[in-house]
């Protein structure tokens, strides 16, 4: 949810702004109001210098970088080098060049080599391998094949290079390690300067009074801190006003959720936090994205993998805050997986030994003679579009007030209702005269609210026109949002589909099923095949549930997602 804020105003002489914002600082929780960018020259430097340091610390956690990089190729070309230097054995190429004859160089197939060159050339053979002959051919301009190029060096004099390489690359690998001795330092001069540009751009900020002598600030914190920060603030030397923040303040967002919500505000930044006025979407993301990741995914063991990459995850410094979202994705796409009865692509539903009462949730056969579970993911759809109405319609009451929103009503009436009502319809609920009057009434009722009613302060016929404009988009949108939600089935489909694919060509390697070489590629065909596939359906199962929690939900909830976050200067 979004926590409630405060606003603060702050009038003091202007030489006491540095004390009044370093004391700030030690409270941690005052939100000045400030610019996102630089302001000057002074405030451009100091980002500036930050985002050096910065670089120079991925650069020495990497261990390794571009530099390190174009070493460790030409180390690799001299050793592709040296691979082909061996096929001409030891020489010195200075005197070759003093022999006064010219030497030249071959290398042709077995099949192509006549025996009868040895007589009539000039020709020492250096070497046979799959199928090559590798000779010198001295003099020989009439040698009726074509020559390759003369190696510049001998394979010793190529392995020299090497040694020097190798060393080169070791020297500076270990300038790399030392340099991670420099990091706490780094580190530290990197925090210093971000407070230090966070105290310049709250002064800029700040607001001259009286020809400079005095500074206005504004500034937001939590409503939870007031009374704290009022005693505080009545022992300093300034005059301060506090009012509860409203929408036209624009104050920063603060999330405030429970553990597990808390693992999804990234994804909910990666869109952008709410308005202060709109509701915090995480909930509802932490619930679907994790059911349709899941749904991607559907396979349990994979999502046994996911779980055991999150606990590994914990030991990665930089990865480390991942690391209970990727296992709470892994935990979701066991149990849907089960549910999908799928695992390493293997049906388990049809498994003799899996206990019946397992058996019996999992998700099998067909719908009105669809696949079930291709049903089931319409009917999620049509639930979380039908959530995101209600929660649209929540909002909108408390924003505009039950008047103000009446067409919003009708479409939720309409939509939602009507869900409802056919729900109770199929599984015989109400009876058939029952369910005939309440649609006509819930159609009366929303048609009022979207044709006549959805802007009270509007001309009628105004009114009716947007009404038609509105039910024209919704109608068009609406049916190919609730069809966006086949993809959970689709992409889940699929990833079993190939998991079995890979399960059927390692399984053809085994021959009669005794022990050898074709246990061996079984083996490597299935992890090669489910590491694939495992990666193509992370990727898939990332980017799809994102879209349907970016694109139809939000649409349809109307969240806009335009807030700022919260970001109170500190120490």
């Amino acid at each position: 949810m979004i926590e409630r804020m405060t606003r603060y105003d702050f009038i003091l002489l202007s030489q006491e702004q540095d004390v009044f914002l370093e004391h700030l600082k030690t409270l941690g929780v005052m939100d000045i109001t400030r610019s996102s960018k630089p302001v000057d020259e002074h405030s451009e430097e100091l980002l500036s210098s930050i985002e050096s340091i910065r670089a120079e610390i991925k650069r020495i956690q990497k261990g390794s970088d571009a530099r390190l990089k174009a070493l460790e190729s030409e180390l690799e070309e001299l050793k592709r080098q040296n691979e082909e230097l061996a096929h001409w054995g030891e020489f010195d190429p200075s005197k070759l060049n003093s022999l006064g004859v010219g030497v030249k160089f071959y290398c042709l197939p077995e099949k192509i080599f006549k025996p009868e060159w040895t007589e009539q050339y000039a020709l020492q053979e250096t070497d046979r391998h799959k199928g090559k002959i590798w000779f010198v051919v001295f003099g020989g301009d009439d040698f009726p094949a074509v020559p390759v190029p003369a190696p510049e060096l001998s394979i010793s004099g190529n392995e020299v290079l090497i040694g020097k390489k190798e060393a080169e690359i070791a020297e500076y690998k270990a300038g790399l390690v030392s340099l991670r001795d420099t990091l706490p330092s780094l580190e530290e001069k990197e925090r210093a300067l971000r407070e230090e540009l966070d105290t310049y751009l709250a002064k800029a900020c700040g607001e001259s009074a009286a020809d400079h002598s005095l500074t206005v600030f504004e500034g937001f914190a939590p409503s939870t801190e007031s009374e704290r920060l009022a005693k505080d603030f009545n022992s300093l030397d300034c005059v301060w006003f506090s009012a509860e923040a409203t929408v036209e303040d624009n104050p920063p967002i603060k999330l405030k959720n429970n553990k597990f919500v808390k693992q999804f505000e990234t994804l909910t930044d990666m869109y952008g936090r709410p308005d202060y006025n709109e509701f915090d979407p995480t909930p509802y993301i932490s619930i679907f994205f994790l059911l349709f990741f899941a749904m991607c995914m559907g396979d349990a063991g994979y999502g046994l993998l996911l779980i055991i990459g999150g606990i590994l995850l914990k030991k990665v410094e930089s990865m480390k805050n991942l690391a209970p979202l990727v296992t709470i994705l892994g935990v979701g796409t066991f149990v849907v997986g089960i549910v999908m009865h799928t695992f390493f692509g293997v049906d388990i539903s049809a498994l003799p030994w899996i206990p019946s009462w397992l058996k019996s949730v999992m998700i099998t056969g067909n719908i009105a003679g669809f696949d079930a579970q291709m049903v089931l993911s319409l009917v999620i759809g049509v639930i979380h579009l039908s959530l995101a109405m209600i929660v649209k319609t929540v909002y909108a009451t408390k924003n505009k007030g039950f008047l103000g929103s009446l067409g919003v009503w009708g479409w939720t009436l309409l939509i939602v209702g009507g869900v409802i009502v056919g729900t109770l319809a199929i599984f015989s609920l109400l009876p058939p005269a029952v369910t005939k009057w309440i649609i006509i009434g819930l159609g009366i009722v929303s048609a009022l609210g979207i044709f006549l009613f959805n802007d009270i302060h509007r001309n009628p016929l105004k009114n009716i026109g947007s009404g038609l404009w509105e039910t024209y988009n919704t109608v068009t949108g609406l049916l190919g949002d609730v069809l966006s939600y086949l993809r959970l089935y689709a992409l889940g489909l699929a990833g079993g589909m190939l998991g079995k694919a890979f399960n059927d060509i390692a399984s053809m390697t085994l021959g009669d099923g005794s022990f050898g070489i074709g246990w061996l590629a079984f083996v490597i065909i299935l992890i090669i095949g489910h590491a694939l596939n495992l990666a193509m359906c992370c990727l898939g199962a990332f980017v799809h549930p994102l879209r349907l929690n970016f694109l139809e939900f939000f649409k349809n909830s109307g969240y806009d997602g335009k807030g700022r976050a919260y970001q109170p200067i500190k120490k």
